[in-house]
């Protein structure tokens, strides 16, 4: 085998396994979440909610997982990680919204 063979052989073998993107998931708390955040209306995009489930994971986890999905949203929509949270990180745990496993956080991307 050629040295160039070679490498092209070995650079596909180191290749395949960094297909598998469950090795670039974040864990929080230990745990993986899938989450989405999203405008709550068309007329007034810095509003958003952030979901992510399932709670039954890591309540603590879920929670820093939500921030991550909205401070994700406002940088990519607005260039800044500012919020002003409705229903938040900062929430009372027997406060947050929790719907079929699903934890569900309000906020604002500040200017």
């Amino acid at each position: 085998m050629t040295k160039t063979a070679l490498l092209i052989a070995l650079a596909a073998l180191v290749a395949v396994p960094a297909c598998n993107r469950k090795d670039d998931r974040i864990l929080f708390d230990g745990q993986a979440f899938r989450g989405k955040a999203a405008a709550v209306s068309k007329d007034d995009r810095r509003v958003f909610t952030a979901t992510v489930s399932p709670v039954s994971a890591s309540i603590d986890g879920a929670v820093e997982a939500a921030r991550y999905e909205g401070m994700k949203y406002c940088i990519e929509n607005y260039g800044t990680s500012d919020i002003l949270w409705t229903i938040g990180p900062d929430t009372p745990r027997e406060s947050l919204v929790i719907d079929r496993d699903a934890l569900t956080f309000q906020g604002s991307c500040r200017p």
